[in-house]
């Protein structure tokens, strides 16, 4: 079980650190070992420029692919500001520097997965370091990739994993005192999607949400 966002360059909100707390105390009662651990290769302080280089070059292939798709070179007016402002960065990358991060990530992914390998089945996490914001909080018209840096921040738990290609999920298993949902998220071996769906479908027989809905705001 791992609390607090990887790297630990800031701390998960009380209610996130409950979520994965209650689900692990779930977990032991119907049986199941669990201890506080997580991947080593989770903090190396590496990981974020590399996700970013990532994110941005993709950013900028996208945006050609779209405009093949319609006939035309799309400008900063067809997107919003953070998409253009990642892609303007990801059409500042050379070759090299796109090959030297998917040779890194393919070695931190490798570093990742052997937690996994050294015998441990899911790692447990909040979904997000913190429970659900209000429409808007990741908007910043002065600076976009301010708003980047904050949308980063929230998934913090989620994004490794789109990195190393694992399979993961959330469940709805806690609510915070105003009845927002917080999300658990359990994430598996490579290919071990049956063990991942089976305890996910064990939790949610101990602790079922179906007929839970957070209130509506206008």
């Amino acid at each position: 079980m791992l609390t607090r966002p990887p790297g630990g360059f800031f701390a998960s909100h009380p209610e996130a650190v409950a979520a994965a707390e209650s689900a692990a105390r779930l977990l032991a009662s119907l049986g199941h070992g669990v201890e506080s651990s997580h991947p080593d290769a989770l903090d190396e302080p590496e990981t974020g420029h590399h996700f970013t280089m990532l994110y941005a070059t993709n950013a900028a292939h996208m945006l050609e692919f779209l405009g093949m798709l319609v006939g035309r070179t799309l400008g900063a007016a067809d997107v919003d500001a953070l998409n253009w402002a990642l892609a303007e960065m990801g059409r500042g990358c050379s070759a090299t520097q796109y090959l030297a991060t998917r040779e890194w990530v393919s070695g931190w992914s490798r570093r990742v997965a052997a937690w996994w390998a050294a015998g441990f089945d899911l790692l447990v996490t909040p979904t997000l370091p913190e429970p659900p914001p209000p429409l808007g909080s990741f908007t910043s018209p002065d600076d976009p990739l301010r708003g980047g840096m904050r949308a980063t921040q929230f998934a913090a738990f989620t994004l490794p994993f789109n990195m190393t290609g694992q399979p993961a999920i959330s469940l709805p298993l806690h609510w915070t005192p105003e009845g927002l949902p917080v999300g658990v998220q359990l994430v598996a071996a490579y290919g071990r999607e049956d063990l991942l769906i089976r305890v996910a479908a064990e939790l949610e027989a101990a602790a079922p949400w179906a007929a839970r809905r957070p209130p509506l705001r206008a």
